[in-house]
């Protein structure tokens, strides 16, 4: 069965339903009375649990075929919730593919309000039923996308999410993201592979996901509850002498996760499913929302060790300062705990470089700025009270705001006049950041997410090469998102 597009009049309509839809779509789904609060919320029943892994979808003979029901009722932080999955789990399962591959994915929904999918990160075609953005799933109604992952696909960490305009926030918020895996053949001399999908969500007495209201959605909401797997606080157990391959997923809504590790430095080899050229040791891995980071964990001895998010001051969207309930800095969040048995012991050594993808650039053909901007005057500007704009505009799905010529290489200036900080994300074309103010130094390759600090500016590098088609670029605070911080870019001969 085939989805319509979204309309422009629709997609304009469908932004102002907000969190109200959530509770609308979960509506008649219950948990069991008695279930243990905290100030008049769930408290979380696995805390200290052994850390799982979702369910793994393997393709065979170069196709991976799988159907994902969307429907509402899953368990997060031990206990039976009315929130949001993938076949009946938040996350969902684990896509392992390889380069050439065919994904081959039905997604049913059983939700009560419209859903399609975005396979984040992967350098794949946008047309048709590909990873089509404009692509509108109605309840009851499904969709078979095809996704053919290319040859000289680099090997990463990504993942899948939904992207139907005015409804990015709720429903990622509800529980919906899975990992996507493209295999490699890199031998990194790891003890285990592990993914770590961290989101965060607010839940209410009833197990029902508490909806944002405006002042959140502005500021970008942050869950009371932050997960890893759907876990809370989950152990992770290794033995001294040997090494870890984390996938560290951030799929909140808003949140950027400062990542430390308790008496270790995180060795990072890939950024958004590209490898760095060379593994970096890192006392701190900053993830603005929907940026991945694999990092190699290698304790040395016994102990109990917290990976937590250090507090981020990401700023405010109010025009006093602060970021009142919703906001932060908060204190450290508590991700998972490490311990560490045996007594000492020696990790295998590590590569001195790794394989780094290689991006054809020609010459840079074109240069264009990007405006983000948010507040009174930029409602005032679209007749509207706060506004949320890309070059003073909001999101409109029939409009082409940049054309662009296949297999040109362009440079482009991301500006930030806003008093918060933006993560910016392009759709299907991966990036070389170039020049930026964030707090670490440009990475050594291919990134789909930056973050773009408040009053600051960036420059990306962008070979427009592989496919052609018309997909989107926005902040990756989805809540601005929805709110109209998104354009499109055509890149068409």
């Amino acid at each position: 069965m085939t989805a319509r597009p979204i309309s422009r009049r629709r997609a304009l309509g469908l932004a102002g339903l907000g969190a109200a839809s959530v509770v609308a779509g979960m509506t008649g789904w219950f948990v069991d009375a008695g279930l243990p609060l905290r100030g008049g919320r769930l408290s979380p029943a696995d805390t200290g649990e052994p850390l799982r892994q979702p369910d793994v979808a393997v393709g065979r003979d170069g196709i991976l075929s799988l159907r994902l029901a969307v429907a509402a009722g899953v368990r997060l932080a031990g206990l039976d919730t009315s929130a949001w999955g993938y076949n009946g789990t938040s996350p969902g399962p684990t896509l392992r593919v390889r380069p050439g591959d065919l994904l081959r994915l039905q997604l049913v929904n059983q939700l009560g309000q419209p859903t399609n999918l975005h396979t984040h990160g992967l350098k794949v075609s946008p047309q048709a039923d590909g990873d089509n953005p404009f692509i509108a799933i109605e309840p009851g109604a499904g969709f078979d996308y095809e996704i053919r992952i290319p040859s000289d696909h680099p090997p990463g960490t990504f993942w899948y999410h939904p992207h139907h305009h005015g409804t990015v926030a709720d429903q990622i918020f509800a529980g919906l993201a899975g990992a996507l895996l493209v295999e490699d053949d890199l031998d990194l001399a790891v003890t285990s592979d592990r993914v770590l999908l961290v989101t965060d969500t607010t839940l209410d007495a009833g197990g029902h996901v508490v909806p944002a209201d405006a002042m959140a959605r502005m500021q970008g909401r942050e869950g009371e509850l932050v997960l890893v797997n759907g876990q809370h606080e989950p152990v992770v157990t290794a033995s001294a002498g040997s090494a870890e391959r984390w996938r560290v997923i951030n799929a909140c809504v808003s949140r950027v996760l400062a990542l430390r590790l308790d008496g270790h430095r995180l060795t990072q080899i890939a950024l958004d499913g590209r490898f760095l050229a060379a593994p970096v040791d890192r006392d701190q891995v900053v993830l603005a929302p929907g940026n991945r980071a694999d990092v190699i964990v290698r304790p040395t001895a016994s102990g109990r060790f917290a990976l937590f998010a250090a507090p981020y001051d990401r700023g405010s969207a109010t025009m006093m300062g602060g970021m009142g309930a919703t906001g932060g800095p908060r204190g450290p969040a508590t991700l998972a705990t490490l311990i560490v048995t045996g007594s000492t012991g020696t990790p295998p050594p590590l590569p001195t470089a790794l394989p780094a993808p290689t991006e054809p650039q020609g010459p840079v053909t074109g240069q264009r700025r990007l405006t983000l901007a948010m507040g009174m005057d930029a409602g005032m500007r679209m007749g509207m009270g706060m506004g949320f704009t890309i070059d003073g505009r909001t999101f409109d799905p029939g409009r082409d705001d940049q054309i662009v010529t296949p297999g040109t290489t362009e440079e482009w200036t991301v500006l930030n006049t806003s008093p918060m900080d933006h993560p910016f994300h392009l759709h299907g074309w991966p990036f070389h950041v170039v020049d930026t103010n964030v707090l670490t130094p440009p990475a050594t390759t291919l990134q789909d997410v930056v973050l773009v600090r408040a009053y600051g500016q960036v420059s990306l590098r962008i070979p427009f090469t592989g496919h052609s088609g018309r997909s989107v670029y926005h902040c990756h605070i989805l809540d601005h998102e929805d709110l109209g911080m998104m354009g499109t870019v055509n890149v068409r001969g």
